[in-house]
């Protein structure tokens, strides 16, 4: 029995790039091999197990073959007669198919070391079409190690097209492109994720409320730009730079769906854009089963963001009210995940990148003031349904005065 570190770790390894989770395979082993030393079995479609003192996983090496549609559609087998080079070979790329011995020994049979050095991201052999899901994880890695200047091969850009183009790719289950998509949104350049995805055609498929934006002008006073659909990968790459959580980078991306919809005559002006992108904001988080908190947040970052913008105009019952769609007595850090989005949007354009954005600070501080009047300030002969009404109009009222000494600075 032989036991092989594989894939990602290896990989990273070589690159310098940090990582932290492990693969191993095992060759010239049997499962009843592994229970007697007391691994745990947790593979459904094969077997994978977990070592008995580390819980990494340690799967028996296999060999697969096509037999039906989708990433679902293989059978796997496993003997003890299977080789490094035949399980390596199942790989989607060849810097993913390398392995390593317990001594450091790099095993490479198909040429993963140089296309690292090259900064190339291969497939391995044609079995590449045979997994839908390739396409995305090879979209990730692309946005993964962007900033190592790594580039996919042509010949592998087209065989993704291949795969978009021959309906596979509406085999993958949403929860298993919102997986790939989340961890994508959370790489140093998630923009380069949505690039090869509509280099490749696939984005019209996965993302077609994404992929309409493209194409479609702004004003350029506003929007430098022009492209809605530049715009919106600009301010992903915000998001990205600023380090924002997931739910910040996901509303980012779906703040302006509703400019795909702005009629032909009205262009390139999108006058009520929030109110369009409601629904194909609703119909994306819904087809892909988004998490309902970042549902939620992305609703409000389309519906508001306009708002954010001429927050300091606002009269004080405006921006009260304001506020309260927001939600913030309760969830100030939904506001504060707005207004992160809000800023991205602002510094997603051509030459805005660095521009200051004091509405976040405004917004941030307003939230504190009216968090700040409670219930046991008023006087104490008000009660019942009056108390709702008193909060409210102290509130304004400290805003109003807020709004008034920032006026006089």
């Amino acid at each position: 029995m032989q036991v092989y570190l594989v894939g990602g770790a290896v990989r990273d390894q070589l690159l310098g790039h940090p990582y932290h989770e492990k693969d191993y395979v095992v060759v010239g082993a049997t499962p009843d091999q592994l229970l007697a030393e007391g691994y745990q079995p947790v593979g459904k479609d094969f077997p994978v197990f977990l070592h008995p003192k580390t819980k990494e996983e340690y799967a028996l090496a296999r060999t697969e073959r096509k037999s039906g549609v989708g990433y679902h559609g293989f059978q796997f087998f496993t003997d003890a007669d299977v080789s490094l080079e035949e399980d390596l070979i199942r790989r989607d790329l060849t810097i993913n198919a390398m392995a390593m011995d317990a001594n450091g020994q790099v095993y490479d049979p198909y040429g993963g070391q140089k296309d690292l050095e090259q900064k190339i991201l291969r497939h391995v052999s044609h079995a590449f079409t045979e997994d839908p899901l390739r396409v995305l994880r090879v979209a990730r890695f692309a946005a993964r190690y962007e900033s190592y200047g790594f580039k996919i091969a042509d010949e592998t850009l087209h065989l993704m097209r291949e795969i978009a183009e021959s309906g596979e790719l509406n085999e993958l289950t949403p929860e298993r492109v919102w997986k790939e998509t989340a961890r994508a949104l959370m790489e140093d350049h998630a923009d380069v994720y949505f690039k090869i995805l509509r280099e490749c055609h696939a984005l019209k498929i996965l993302f077609p409320e994404v992929d309409a934006l493209f194409g479609v002008p702004q004003r350029p006073e506003y929007h430098p730009e022009i492209d809605c659909g530049i715009h919106t990968l600009m301010a992903l790459q915000q998001a990205c730079k600023a380090d924002y959580a997931l739910d910040v980078r996901f509303a980012v991306l779906v703040h302006d769906l509703g400019k795909a919809l702005t009629p032909i005559e009205e262009l390139p002006r999108h006058v009520m854009h929030e109110e369009r992108g409601i629904q194909p904001v609703t119909v994306l988080c819904d087809r892909l089963k988004v998490p309902t908190h970042l549902k939620n947040l992305a609703l409000t970052v389309c519906k508001e963001h306009l708002k954010c913008h001429q927050v300091q105009i606002l009269k004080p019952g405006t921006l009260w009210r304001f506020l309260q769609r927001l939600d913030v007595l309760r969830r100030p850090e939904k506001v504060r995940a707005f207004v992160q989005a809000c800023e991205c949007d602002a510094r997603g354009r051509l030459g805005m990148e660095d521009r200051p954005y004091p509405q976040a600070q405004f917004i941030l501080n307003a939230m504190d003031i009216v968090r700040n009047i409670r219930a046991q300030d008023l006087p104490e002969h008000v009660k019942g349904p009056e108390i709702g009404e008193m909060l409210i109009q102290y509130r304004i009222e400290a805003l109003a005065d807020f709004k008034a000494q920032l006026e006089k600075q």
